[in-house]
């Protein structure tokens, strides 16, 4: 695996209840020291490789997620952390939850629990960064998704 760069990535909290994002943070401590791998956690996506994503989707923050992963430059990688960032999880029957990530933007790699432990995070992103460099040597690009104006249903 040879990138031009260390994986930069953008840390997206889009409705959960903060157990994913600890653990997301918990991999940047000096235990688990993730910025050894030349792994950054950055705050714009413009710079940005890999998008890590926890939380359910809901109609308030889906055209947030939209836009953040729209600004992100190909090749670009998403990453689904925990249960509720795959499935909607125990927030799946909610009235204005929409279900994972993948309802919304493409996701390439997904790290199972509630919540996942650093170690799983940290194995899902070296994951995330073979299937950036295959994207890299495809030249593969991933599709703008478009805004929509008002995502509430009639029935919420």
């Amino acid at each position: 695996m040879s990138l031009a760069k260390s994986p930069w990535i953008i840390h997206v909290n889009c409705n959960s209840c903060n157990g994913c994002d600890i653990e997301v943070v918990a991999c940047l401590t000096p235990l688990y020291d993730a910025e050894r791998f030349g792994v950054l956690n950055i705050g714009t996506p413009k710079q940005a490789d890999i998008m890590v994503v926890t939380g359910s989707v809901n109609y308030k923050n889906v055209n947030v997620l939209k836009n953040i992963y729209n600004q992100i430059p190909d090749p670009k990688v998403v990453l689904a952390v925990g249960a509720c960032a795959s499935t909607g999880g125990i927030f799946h029957d909610c009235y204005n939850v929409i279900g994972g990530v993948d309802q919304v933007i493409p996701v390439d790699a997904y790290v199972p629990g509630c919540c996942p432990k650093p170690e799983a995070i940290l194995d899902g992103v070296v994951a995330a960064l073979s299937i950036l460099e295959n994207k890299k040597k495809g030249n593969i690009k991933g599709k703008e998704v478009p805004l929509k104006g008002n995502e509430v249903p009639s029935n919420a």
